[in-house]
């Protein structure tokens, strides 16, 4: 179409296009069984047969494999379309309802076409509702420009994708891949000039590397990574098979099973997530199961969004709870889309770091200190492959996870608009100045309850301990202890700290994100930039 009209708009159902993305998604399962299929035939043909009709054979099921593989990121790519569709549609429809309301508070109404016009019923035309006329009828073509662009978009990506039916999914790219070092803008230039079937063929052939590349799109990291899943799981039950050949298997081999049963439920929610046909749709974009797992899950496509959050966890978090990680994440995008239905926003899951599970080691900042170029980098490669504004983005702490921030932050820079923090022990920084963000934009909260505010040293023992265990406090220089300092420096909530302080209710250490705990209200109007 060429444009959505007003009875177009009204009309559409976001939730049948994001069901048919969810039904191309799930031929992947199908395809999967064909190409092992044809592997498990290969093979028995090799053990039977041999000579130059075997060796063409081979190389014909093979070749049938490959092609089959090739598809699995069209597949998915259609669902990532479709859904994105359903999103700024969903989007689009909330702008259009906004103008109809505005229009008949005005006393004014809109046709059928979508002409606005003054209702004779109710007042008499005025000069005040000429003015509220040309206001809805700006705002009624702005929603129908978004559902008509959104339109064009998922067209012509489609399109490209029913070409490459024809034409071939997948082609060779040139030589060379984007180094260790290199920038994540540099990353995207790479990715930007290849071809689609290029970007499919490294997408299958090469989906580990793509899928950790920061500033390639979010879209192709999703594809990469999902086709992952089934040896990331492999890998979890090959060390569950490991540990089960010890007989008898001793207490640390029993509490390393427990953990590995752990991780492979939290994979199970999480792959169950990663497959729901709900809004948002989720992409995955890192997942590594080994020690206590690491992983990084977006809800909606940060590329697109105009607001963006990345949130951190703190201690204790790993592979096994990702899915209740997530969820705290959903909560706060819910209540985004609740105060600001009219505009898009995204919410990442950065569990990107070995978090700390004591709290020994939450005593330490080395972990902090580890993850803080990998965090830098991540922001640097959602403002790299971001299309079109630039989205605000902020980063949310909690807890250990607000130290990883502030260090990120302090020592190596983040693309960042605003930061949060929330039941934080300190953030390595005497003040907000030093994260490097705009002024006015670092807040805190800490609920009265959150018994995080007891996480300082007592005593010049715990001074000293202090000092020896995490390096950060010496870079601080550790200031004359006042009922504001925590165990990694001046309390972020407090408002000599320069930062702005948002309010919690009771909750402990993980209530910020309670229904009706204003905390949460805070966290998405800071993420909305209000």
């Amino acid at each position: 179409m060429t444009g959505v009209g007003y009875r177009q708009l009204w009309a559409a159902d976001p939730g049948g296009w994001r069901a048919a993305g969810a039904a191309w998604a799930g031929l992947t399962g199908p395809v999967q069984q064909r190409v092992d299929g044809l592997g498990a035939t290969a093979g028995r043909l090799r053990g039977g047969w041999s000579g130059a009709a075997a060796t063409a054979a081979d190389t014909r099921l093979g070749g049938l494999r490959d092609e089959l593989t090739s598809v699995t990121p069209a597949l998915i790519e259609a669902d990532q379309v479709l859904a994105e569709l359903a999103g700024r549609l969903t989007v689009a429809k909330a702008r259009l309802a906004e103008a109809v309301r505005l229009a008949e508070a005005a006393g004014l109404v809109v046709d059928r076409t979508g002409a606005v016009r003054a209702d004779p019923s109710r007042v008499a035309p005025t000069e005040r509702a000429g003015v509220a006329a040309a206001g809805a009828t700006a705002a009624l073509r702005d929603a129908l420009d978004r559902a008509g662009a959104a339109d064009r978009l998922a067209a012509d990506r489609l399109d490209e994708l029913a070409r490459a039916a024809g034409s071939g999914w997948a082609s060779p790219p040139p030589p060379g891949r984007p180094g260790p070092g290199d920038s994540p803008t540099l990353v995207r230039a790479w990715w930007s000039g290849l071809t689609p079937a290029q970007r499919r063929w490294l997408v299958v052939r090469e989906p580990a590397l793509v899928g950790r590349l920061d500033g390639v799109p979010v879209a192709a990291r999703d594809q990469a990574n999902r086709l992952l899943l089934g040896s990331r799981r492999a890998e979890l039950l090959a060390e569950r098979r490991r540990l089960l050949a010890r007989v008898p298997p001793g207490p640390v081999a029993s509490v390393r099973l427990r953990a590995v049963a752990a991780r492979l439920a939290g994979l199970d929610a999480l792959v169950e997530r990663l497959t729901a046909s709900g809004e948002p749709r989720a992409y995955l974009l890192g997942l590594d199961p080994a020690g206590e797992g690491r992983v990084v899950v977006a809800l909606g496509d940060p590329d697109q969004a105009d607001r963006v959050l990345t949130y951190v966890p703190g201690t204790g978090s790993g592979l096994d709870d990702a899915p209740g990680e997530l969820g705290r994440a959903a909560r706060v995008l819910d209540r985004c889309a609740a105060l600001a239905p009219g505009e898009r926003s995204s919410a990442v899951l950065w569990l990107d770091y070995d978090a700390p599970d004591f709290l020994h080691e939450a005593a330490s900042g080395r972990q902090a200190r580890d993850a803080g170029p990998t965090l830098h980098r991540f922001q640097e490669g959602l403002r790299a492959s971001h299309e079109g504004p630039p989205a605000r983005q902020t980063v949310l702490g909690h807890s250990y996870g607000s130290l990883v921030v502030g260090v990120a932050a302090r020592e190596h820079g983040l693309a960042a608009d605003a930061l949060m923090f929330v039941g934080s022990p300190g953030v390595a920084a005497g003040h907000a100045s030093e994260l490097g963000v705009p002024p006015g934009q670092v807040w805190a909260s800490r609920a009265p309850d959150d018994v995080i505010r007891l996480a300082r040293p007592a005593d010049e023992f715990g001074r000293q301990a202090l000092l020896g265990a995490a390096p950060l406090a010496a870079v601080l220089g550790w200031p004359d202890r006042t009922g504001h300092e925590l165990w990694f420096g001046h309390d972020p909530a407090d408002s000599g700290f320069g930062g702005r302080v948002f309010p919690s209710g009771r909750g402990g250490h993980s209530g910020y994100w309670d229904p009706g705990n204003p905390a949460l209200d805070g966290m998405a109007r800071i993420v909305l930039g209000r």
